[in-house]
């Protein structure tokens, strides 16, 4: 995985800042294979471990009137297939209504547990502010998922005080090294990963997700030209692609000690 911090004045170092564990935050199925897919091949072909988190079942989505008692056993289904095509077996959700997501302690208490019990090196979720650009990328659901996230990162995990019955049960406090945002605004974004050779993998997951796409070829077309610009504004060579990300040191050598 090739990685150009000192282009997009990122604070993540791949050849200092060890990666072995990351945890992914989205709002519904799918998200997570348009915002990071790429990435995460690369990650897991690298021999890092990768989980999801999806906090709705996506039963608001598709666009079949009929079958919507079978929608979220559909998505899930596709979901875990998509995941298994860039390496990832370990998806949770939880199960809040798809369109009705809201940075609730329930939500927050949800992400503190998780990030608690496997203690990953970066936690990648989608971004707490809305893309004017293209505000198809700002469904309130994916907003509520960063606000939630972000807001759980600081303090909740690292305080030991917060959510008590968690720790009662014994998922200690911890600090999380790495915060990175996807689907936000271009001007947050500081951190470009070349994702050249995972660009199949990529739409191979995002394919997967038929029940979400009514026009196929519009749809890698724009994310086949995204990821063009992306590597364009990262100065990669003609011909390159890759994903974006506003990346955020949350607990480093600088960090004030507290919370």
């Amino acid at each position: 995985m090739t990685v150009f911090p000192q282009q997009a004045q990122s604070p993540f170092n791949p050849d200092e800042h060890r990666v072995g564990r990351v945890l992914c935050f989205a709002a519904h199925p799918d998200d997570i294979d348009f915002g990071a897919a790429g990435t995460i091949a690369a990650w897991t072909a690298a021999g890092v471990q990768v989980s999801y988190c999806i906090m709705t079942d996506g039963d608001a989505g598709g666009f079949d009137p009929v079958h919507r008692a079978d929608i979220i056993a559909l998505r899930d289904a596709e979901q875990r297939r998509a995941a298994e095509l860039v390496g990832v077996t370990d998806i949770h959700y939880l199960h809040q209504r798809d369109g009705y997501l809201e940075p609730s302690h329930e939500v927050m208490k949800g992400v503190v547990r998780l990030i608690r019990e496997l203690r990953p090196d970066v936690v990648l979720s989608m971004h707490p502010e809305r893309n004017w650009k293209r505000i198809q990328k700002s469904h309130p659901d994916h907003l509520a998922v960063g606000e939630a996230v972000t807001r759980a990162v600081y303090p909740a995990v690292e305080n030991p005080f917060a959510y008590p019955e968690l720790a009662e049960a014994g998922l200690d406090a911890y600090k999380l090294p790495w915060l990175w945002l996807y689907a936000g605004p271009e001007e947050r974004e500081n951190h470009f990963v070349d994702v050249t050779e995972h660009v199949e993998s990529k739409l191979g997951a995002i394919h997967v997700h038929v029940s979400q796409h009514p026009d196929v070829d519009a749809m890698e077309a724009t994310v086949r030209r995204g990821m063009r610009d992306n590597a364009g504004r990262a100065g990669l060579a003609d011909g390159r692609s890759a994903e974006a990300f506003h990346v955020v040191a949350v607990n480093g050598p600088g960090t004030i000690a507290g919370f």
